[in-house]
């Protein structure tokens, strides 16, 4: 990640991804103190699990997704396309369905201590 001052940049290509139960994650800005969210380019897998979180809110951003994908939230699945954008708070079972590509951003920062799966 570059910095300047005020400033932080990050290449998602130079990010190591991690394995989650959706697919596979790049995760940006955790090291950034005073910025209060994390932001993620994961790629959703055909695998992904139903997982929840306590204390997090995340913001699906559909950068790219094959057809018939969609989100599955509290057992109802929500039909998806590029340029959709999706709130999911706390406490709300999700997974996606399909592959997909995503922007996630996580506010507060990502925890991995705050991922629950059914």
């Amino acid at each position: 990640m570059a910095t300047g001052g005020s400033y932080h940049v990050v290449d998602f290509n130079e990010i190591a991804p991690v394995p989650c139960p959706c697919g596979v994650s790049r995760r940006a800005f955790a090291d950034v103190p005073d910025y209060p969210a994390t932001i993620h380019l994961t790629d959703i897998t055909l695998d992904a699990q139903t997982h929840y979180h306590l204390r997090q809110t995340e913001a699906y951003y559909i950068l790219e997704c094959d057809p018939g994908a969609a989100l599955e939230m509290n057992g109802e699945l929500i039909p998806l396309k590029p340029g959709m954008c999706v709130l999911i708070p706390p406490g709300v079972r999700h997974r996606g369905v399909g592959q997909m590509r995503i922007l996630n951003i996580v506010i507060p920062k990502f925890d991995v201590e705050d991922e629950y799966l059914d």
